[in-house]
């Protein structure tokens, strides 16, 4: 796991259940499958990161490269078709998701609506 910033980092498969599953029982975890060749995912990015930090901690964000070592079993596991795939997972399970580039207030609504 490497950290961004307080409320964001980077995952990979070996640190998923440690970082997603097992910590989404204290706070929300949002994961973005996303990859580097992605249009979408570069366009959404900054703004599902300005939304995470706008809620100080009562979500954090996960980012899953999925072309990195074996991620894409991950993506294959939760049946990701389309990148980017955001999931949000609290108690070990996963809540809701939703894929593509969304809008700063889409994403907001998103998070509101399961904390």
């Amino acid at each position: 796991m490497t950290k961004i910033n307080p409320y964001i980092f980077n995952i990979d498969l070996e640190d998923f259940d440690d970082q997603v599953l097992q910590a989404s029982f204290k706070t929300p975890v949002l994961v973005d499958f996303w990859a580097d060749w992605c249009s979408p995912c570069i366009a959404i990015a900054p703004v599902l990161s300005r939304v995470v930090e706008s809620f100080e901690g009562q979500v954090v964000l996960a980012k899953l490269e999925v072309d990195e070592g074996h991620n894409m079993k991950l993506a294959g596991q939760y049946l990701v078709r389309g990148f980017p795939t955001i999931i949000l997972f609290k108690d070990g399970k996963e809540l809701d998701r939703f894929s593509s580039a969304r809008p700063a207030q889409f994403i907001q609504h998103f998070i509101q609506q399961h904390i």
